[in-house]
């Protein structure tokens, strides 16, 4: 299945947790699974919610994961600060990365407002690949951040 096409089933999946939202962590657990199941690239999939001086990690998919995160370096945190999404083609070479999994060689963070324009959380995705990351996949998770906005 085309990016594109997976990116379409899986919105459609994240649209009907979304609207039956009874709880944001079973919400975002569920919304982890569907990219993982989707994307079987995606090394590790999750959020961090947004504390007012870090990060602190939320439900997952993948391997265990730094459990606080800085606002001092790092994609989520500059993710964070420009709040918009970051693309780092190869971690290694994206200055201050925060090293949670050795395996992993790129990575998409995307954030997440509620409905007011304040931030909640960050999408994180891992990938061992290097370059696995492009406009398409910003393009998705960013639909799917607009419709977890819906869950604040």
């Amino acid at each position: 299945m085309k990016k594109e096409e997976s990116y379409k089933w899986a919105i459609k999946q994240v649209k009907q947790k979304v609207k039956f939202n009874i709880d944001i962590i079973a919400t975002l657990a569920n919304t982890a699974a569907i990219l993982k199941e989707y994307f079987p690239n995606f090394f590790w999939v999750g959020f961090y919610f947004y504390k007012k001086d870090h990060l602190l990690l939320g439900p997952f998919q993948g391997p265990p994961a730094c459990v606080k995160l800085s606002l001092e370096k790092g994609v989520c945190a500059t993710s964070v600060k420009s709040k918009g999404t970051i693309i780092a083609q190869d971690v290694k070479k994206f200055e201050g990365h925060i090293v949670c999994n050795p395996r992993s060689n790129s990575e998409i963070v995307v954030p997440i407002f509620d409905n007011n324009r304040n931030l909640k959380a960050v999408l994180d995705v891992d990938s061992e690949k290097f370059d696995d990351f492009n406009q398409t996949d910003k393009q998705g998770l960013e639909k799917i951040a607009e419709l977890l906005k819906n869950i604040w």
